[in-house]
């Protein structure tokens, strides 16, 4: 006598497999673009993505390669977010330092509204170019997953440095400092 299987446990395994399958993908695919971070851990230089958005409390737009020639220092922040808080301070005092030796700071609020955003930037004190990117879109093209990221762009518009989380002052002198002009 032949013994044939149940179809329902073949189904029910058919199934889990299937439901496991799926978790993998999303779990491997929605994941932060690491690129950016490898490619600096071989010791690669890429070149940075052109970003265009609105300007934060101005009129017209703003975009990362109207830079080129200048030492960038790309901060994405949010006014809600307490590190990003902490170091807008330090930001600023390298802003006023780079902007006499060829660089900047440029600032994208992501993820916020424009108002707190404006207030963030007031009560700080802040100077430095800022962008604004609401629904976060520039996000995917530089790889970031939190806040604050920063990201050092050279005068050519390589990327030379990733930052996850608050940026230091060692941080600033080690990957920022050997970029700028020396005469000034």
């Amino acid at each position: 006598m032949k013994r044939f299987l149940s179809p329902v446990p073949v189904i029910a395994t058919l199934a889990v497999a299937a439901l496991l399958g799926l978790l993998l993908y999303g779990v491997t695919s929605s994941g932060p673009d690491r690129g950016i971070e490898a490619a600096l851990a071989r010791g690669e230089r890429p070149a940075a993505p052109d970003t265009r958005l609105p300007r934060l409390g101005a009129e017209g737009e703003g975009s990362l390669a109207e830079h080129r020639g200048e030492v960038v220092v790309l901060n994405y922040w949010a006014s809600w977010c307490k590190p990003c808080r902490d170091e807008s301070p330090l930001l600023q005092r390298w802003h006023e330092r780079m902007s006499r030796r060829g660089g900047l700071v440029l600032g994208v609020d992501v993820l916020d509204t424009t108002s707190d955003a404006q207030r963030f930037v007031r009560d700080l004190k802040l100077t430095y170019p800022m962008l604004r990117d609401g629904p976060g879109e520039t996000q995917k093209d530089f790889g970031v997953v939190a806040y604050p990221e920063t990201v050092v762009v050279d005068p050519s518009g390589r990327i030379t440095a990733l930052r996850r989380g608050p940026v230091d002052e060692a941080f600033m002198q080690r990957e920022v400092e050997p970029l700028l002009d020396p005469g000034t």
